[in-house]
């Protein structure tokens, strides 16, 4: 029996708590593997896919000063964790990585799950020595390097070579492992005949409405659109900081009816199934699970380079990647797909078959192997 505890901050609508609550349901259905989540608050915004899961909240923070003593609360977490008595930690998101890392537990192999490039991490140099916010990561990194000693070391699981790369040259004395995340194919995977909406051109996009998802970006292609003619409609899901923001700008720009805000939904997959292209403007992407979500319902992606998502785009082949923000060449890339049918059947069909390679099956087969190498010692 191998008992696997996950620690992440809550359960939000993201990428990284979708990750967790994905393997941790796929985990349970393995023979001999035991498998506990705990989060610091009981925020869950994905209370039908956590009904199955042992979740435990369990309050716990601390507070790092330069220059005073730091402060504790993690008692309730270390008792947790020596009630459970796990085989493997694999944490995620920076929070649980400096929080759980408090705890004293060296008798298990310990995670940390990369989900983006952890600027805590980055070295420090002349440039930013100076820095106050750059001087509190290189504290906070100098923390957690002596943790990881005393807790017997640790591994760093990396989502995509852009961010493995990063992690290669900011912590070198620990292995980093490239493992890309993975969804529930079956949820998302649509056996449709590879065709569009000929009248409508339906696009859209999926991600919290923040400064780097970008989705202003998008309405200025809506805007380029309209002007060469095109009758489509961009569905942008999620929810975020700049709602209103956008909102306004779509208002300003007369695009009611070809842009909708649709806010935070539990069935992404019915409105991706309802779509013809996706769109993705992030200018940084650690590696953008919602594209593998799109290319398993069939849709080819039009997107901005974020540099973890070069790992999920062939050029021509599930999709296009631009290497800048350029308004017209994006609306363009749409055109092309939109008016060229079999160009779109056949990047819509090579977008399902390369979707299969990131099902949480086959993910979980290969996590499994590396907490088997950790506890033969072998990483």
């Amino acid at each position: 029996m191998i008992k696997v505890l996950f620690i992440i901050p809550n359960l939000r609508k993201g990428g990284a708590e979708r990750l967790v609550i994905d393997i941790c349901n796929e985990l349970i259905n393995r023979k001999h593997i035991l498998v506990k989540l705990i989060t610091f608050t009981d925020h869950n915004e994905y209370f039908s896919l956590t009904k199955n899961i042992d979740w435990q909240v369990v309050s716990a923070h601390i507070r790092l000063y330069i220059t005073k003593k730091n402060r504790f609360s993690v008692d309730h977490l270390q008792h947790a964790i020596n009630e459970f008595q796990p085989d493997i930690i694999h944490t995620h998101l920076f929070e649980a990585e400096i929080v759980s890392r408090t705890c004293y537990y060296p008798s298990a192999k310990w995670f940390t799950h990369c989900h983006d490039n952890m600027i805590q991490f980055e070295n420090l140099s002349l440039k930013t020595f100076f820095n106050k916010k750059a001087l509190t990561n290189y504290f906070e990194k100098r923390y957690l390097l002596k943790r990881y000693h005393i807790n017997g070391g640790n591994r760093f699981i990396a989502v995509s070579n852009h961010t493995k790369q990063y992690f290669e040259k900011t912590v070198k004395e620990f292995p980093v492992i490239l493992l890309h995340n993975a969804i529930n194919l079956s949820k998302f995977f649509n056996k449709k005949n590879n065709s569009y909406h000929i009248k409508k051109l339906r696009l859209i996009n999926v991600g919290s409405l923040i400064n780097r998802k970008n989705q202003s970006f998008l309405i200025d292609v809506a805007v380029l659109l309209r002007k060469k003619n095109v009758d489509f409609l961009l569905v942008l899901l999620g929810d975020g900081v700049n709602r209103a923001k956008l909102q306004k700008k779509i208002t300003e720009n007369n695009l009611e009816n070809f842009v909708k805000l649709m806010g935070n939904v539990d069935n992404v997959e019915d409105y991706l199934r309802n779509s013809d292209i996706y769109v993705h403007s992030s200018f940084s992407e650690p590696f953008g699970l919602s594209i593998i979500e799109a290319m398993a319902t069939g849709l080819p992606v039009v997107t901005i380079d974020g540099k973890g998502n070069r790992d999920l785009i062939e050029n021509g082949k599930n999709g296009f990647i631009l290497y800048e923000q350029n308004v017209e060449l994006f609306a363009d890339k749409i055109i092309e797909l939109w008016s060229n049918k079999a160009l779109y059947e056949s990047m819509s069909h090579y977008a399902q078959e390369f979707a299969k390679k990131f099902d949480i099956k086959l993910y979980v087969h290969k996590l499994l192997q590396l907490y088997e190498d950790a506890l033969n010692n072998k990483i």
